[in-house]
Parts: structure tokens; sequence; C-alpha cells
């Protein structure tokens, strides 16, 4: 049995996790910002901490009196939409964590990160391509949040970053009843030839999961087929039964989604292979 602590244990990665690091044997300690919440981790087998990693003090103590043999981070700030604040958790909460972990001589760490960071090319992105931290724009400023975070994990002996794409599913922003679906609904959402990758929530959390047994390094959890906006969200709009998005020609050069092909190698097999099963199970 592995005593794993899993912060962010009821966001919408971690809640899948939880029970499946359970029932697999292993001893879980979830963490949640929100004493309300500490009741479904208990629910699921969990033990609860309630724990904000934006307090070093408070993280510290945590892992010097949980002291987990692993890691695993699901953690995100986004409930209101609020990119600065996610990225402010990658810059300082992630490290935070970190260094508590590295305290207690934990020596495996698996953490989420994005997939959608990588520099301009003309093909899907893999691991070993730079990160587009030179641009001035929103997009610079996610790579260089994301880069931060993982050059942190990666001060832990066996550090594990998975590269989560666009995540749709229960919970997500891309849910039968969420705000792209309002969006779309509205007429608000404009679509164009951007090329992006999909990724089930199920598929995220089983890819942390099987990360347990898996080499340290680096991979994209993105789904088979990275395909334009305007295909996405096309079919999005018909399966909710809404008239199709308003089109624009034109993408950013870095808009061209990303290879799974590393994770696919260490028999990483997702449920959802692609957006098209996925958008049908989940959005009718």
């Amino acid at each position: 049995m592995t005593k794993i602590l899993l912060a962010g244990a009821t966001g919408v990665v971690g809640r899948l996790l939880l029970p499946m690091l359970v029932k697999a044997g292993h001893e879980v300690i979830g963490t949640t910002r929100s004493i309300s919440k500490t009741g479904s981790i208990a629910a699921a087998g969990g033990h609860p901490l309630v724990l904000d990693v934006m307090d070093r003090e408070a993280t510290f103590t945590v892992l010097a009196q949980s002291k987990p043999d692993v890691v695993i981070h699901q953690l995100t700030d986004l409930a209101e939409r609020d990119f600065t604040s996610n990225s402010q958790l990658r810059i300082e909460g992630v490290p935070n964590l970190v260094a508590a972990a590295k305290a207690v001589a934990v020596q495996k760490m698996i953490a989420q990160s994005i997939s959608w960071i990588y520099a301009a090319g003309d093909k899907p992105a893999h691991e070993d391509e730079p990160l587009d931290i030179d641009a001035s724009d929103s997009h610079g400023r996610a790579a260089r949040a994301a880069q931060t975070a993982e050059r942190s994990v990666m001060e832990i002996p066996h550090a594990i970053i998975l590269r989560y794409g666009l995540l749709y599913g229960p919970g997500t922003w891309y849910a039968r009843e969420s705000f792209t679906s309002g969006q779309l609904q509205r007429g608000e959402l404009t679509v164009n030839d951007a090329v992006a990758s999909f990724l089930h929530v199920e598929d995220a959390a089983q890819a942390a999961f099987l990360a347990l047994d898996w080499s340290a390094g680096i991979y994209n959890i993105v789904d088979d087929e990275p395909a334009t906006k305007k295909e996405i969200f096309g079919l999005y709009a018909r399966v909710i039964g809404t008239s199709l998005p308003p089109y624009e020609t034109g993408k950013e050069k870095w808009e061209r989604g990303e290879s799974n092909a590393k994770a696919r190698q260490l028999g990483w097999q997702p449920l959802y292979p692609t957006w098209r099963e996925g958008f049908k199970s989940e959005l009718t």
C-alpha cells in the first residue's frame, strides 16, 4: 500500500481519481480548500485535509504531518474563470507544494499541466518541442506560468508531468450544462481554423492513475484527433441542438494541437479516443 497525498481531491479530475486510488488499495490523503467538501473525500474513502497551497507554512505543516510516499497534484483555481489566480497557483502554489514534499523526502510526484503551451509549428506538438515562453500575449503568460510549475515539480527525483488537453465532461466548461453550451446557445461563440486537442476528464484521471507506474518525464495527455475549432464546435452545437457558431478564417501559429504518441507507447488507451465519441456521450 502506498500513501498518496492527492492535492485537489475535489476538482474535476481529482474527484474521479480519488476512488481509483482507493480501490487499488492505496491510502489517500485528499486536500481541498473548502471544509464543506471534506465529506465527499471521506465518502470516497480518502482522508480529508483542508489546505490552500498558497499558504506556504500550512503546506509544510500538512506534508510534515502526513509524510506521503507520493504526491499527486491536480490543483486548479478556475471556478470563477480567474486565469490570473490560476497562473499564480502555478507560479507560487505548486512550488510551495514541491518544497514541502522535498522537505519530507518525497521521491515521486505526478503533476497536471496544460498541453496548449507550445511554440508555433506546422504539426501537432510533441513533448520535446519548445514552449511559447517568449510571447508577450496571454498565451505566452500561460506558457511561462506552466513552465515555472513544471520546473519546480521536476526537482522531485521521479517527476511525471501530465500536459492535459482541453478538458470536457462533468464539471468542466465543456459539458451539457456549461459556460460553453450557454455561449453557443446565445450565439456568442465565434470559431475559426485554430487546431485544438481535447480530453475527457475520465481519461485525465485514468492517466494520472496509470502514471504511478510510468517513467519520469513529460507526457501530452490528449485524445487521438486534434481538430479545428470549426469542426469541434460545429459538432458540439449539433449535439446540443443549437445553431452552428459563426465562422471566421484564421488561427494563431501555435494553435496546432498536440500529439499523444508518447503516452500511447506506454499503453495508455483513452476511453474516448476522440472528442467525436466523447461529445456524443456527454452532451446528449
